[in-house]
């Protein structure tokens, strides 16, 4: 096992890349327009996908990509291309009115709230990757036993800020949170071409 200031800045690492207060104003901007018990439903559903997410990579996601031959920079440009489609989606559609049309059921909100919320956003190629390379610094029981509680926390974070992204959206108001909404757009846009680039860069090194 490692030590505790090891485990620390696995756990800090973990957070900074995973950024679940920086994501608010989008967890804001896909939610607008549901009601609270819909906003709490996405946000349990959100946390507990990426508990999941980032425990099957620590148990076997490097397994699961090699089985299946998926680089993880195959698996960075494809998260890209993904948040670019949510992107245009932001830009292009009233989130509002988006929210009341396609999230009226269970069905529909336990999908945003997994795609693209939890992946490729939360639990990303950046922590599934962190993940699984933090899983390789020791191979005891012990060690994996406090990687999984560090996850747990970490979830426990990303639900907690989905309980408070509803007190940031009242202060922002409907003006505020359109206005959020079309920034969030472009930013996703922005963090889409990074997230390609990155993979692209990997996938063919002479692009580096």
């Amino acid at each position: 096992m490692l030590d505790f200031t090891e485990y620390s800045k696995i756990f800090i690492s973990l957070f900074a890349i995973v950024d679940p207060v920086g994501i608010i104003p989008i967890i804001i901007a896909f939610t607008a327009g549901l009601s609270a018990q819909k906003r709490e439903r996405v946000g349990r559903i959100a946390s507990f996908s990426v508990l999941v997410i980032l425990l099957v990579a620590l148990v076997s996601g490097e397994l699961i990509l090699e089985f299946f031959g998926i680089s993880i920079h195959s698996f960075r440009t494809a998260g890209g291309i993904l948040i670019l489609l949510m992107a245009i989606n932001m830009l292009m559609v009233d989130k509002s009115k988006l929210a009341n049309e396609d999230l009226a059921d269970n069905d529909a909100t336990s999908s945003v709230a997994i795609v693209p919320l939890s992946t490729p956003l939360l639990a990303g190629p950046g922590a599934i990757s962190t993940v699984i390379v933090d899983a390789h610094k020791a191979s005891s029981a012990g060690h994996y036993a406090v990687m999984a509680l560090i996850l747990v926390l970490l979830s426990l974070t990303v639900w907690l800020t989905f309980l408070a992204a509803p007190w940031v959206s009242q202060r922002l108001g409907k003006i505020g949170s359109n206005v959020v909404s079309r920034l969030m757009g472009l930013l996703l846009a922005a963090i889409a071409v990074e997230f390609i680039a990155g993979g692209l860069r990997g996938l063919f090194p002479v692009l580096g």
